[in-house]
């Protein structure tokens, strides 16, 4: 059976919940396109207009604004199809940051088909917290470099993140535990993620 629109695991979680870890493993296992929000942000050109945009928002650690955000992600997605590099037919797509909000959800529903939201749900943020500075010392990312703009995300998370939980349905989401060394990480994220490769091979096949 055709998908209308392209098959999407939602990967969501607190800054530095390991989305982007899990999403790159993911994304090179076969059936499986990983598209991060941040990934798209980080590699526009920094002298252009949307570039100096988008560095103007991260940079103190706020969200890039609903429209440009969709709008950015809608054209690298048209791209990625159109230069043959993702397959919805053949692939489900694995969303990192794209929605970040409610809102979001009701832009991006027309576009994409959701058939799991992945949670990496930890509880204490503390060790995000450090995660996250780590890697900006060992990746050289200077958005992630200064300790009270990556707190500040944790209180934008919060308000404006969080609450996409609630508007998907139950049924729909799986939680995983995100504090472990990678390996037992992804063996909980694929005892959830699995299934839905299954389901999806399945259809497509009808």
């Amino acid at each position: 059976m055709h998908q209308p629109y392209p098959a999407v695991i939602l990967l969501f979680g607190a800054p530095g919940s390991g989305k982007g870890t899990q999403g790159v493993v993911l994304g090179a296992l076969p059936g499986f396109f990983h598209l991060s929000s941040g990934e798209i942000f980080r590699g526009l050109d920094p002298d252009s207009a949307d570039g100096q945009a988008v560095s103007e928002y991260t940079s103190g650690g706020d969200l890039v604004p609903d429209d440009f955000a969709i709008s950015l992600w809608r054209k690298q997605l048209a791209s990625l199809i159109a230069d043959g590099s993702f397959a919805p037919d053949r692939q489900i797509l694995l969303l990192d940051g794209i929605p970040r909000n409610a809102a979001q959800c009701e832009m991006i529903a027309g576009d994409v088909d959701v058939k799991l939201v992945l949670h990496l749900a930890g509880n204490d943020h503390e060790p995000l917290v450090q995660r996250i500075l780590d890697r900006a010392n060992q990746q050289g990312r200077p958005d992630d470099a200064v300790e009270s703009v990556v707190r500040h995300r944790f209180d934008v998370y919060q308000s404006e993140s969080a609450p996409v939980l609630d508007h998907y349905p139950d049924d729909l989401r799986g939680d995983v535990d995100p504090i472990g060394l990678p390996g037992e990480v992804l063996g909980r994220v694929l005892d959830l993620v699995l299934p839905v490769q299954q389901r999806f091979l399945s259809d497509a096949a009808e």
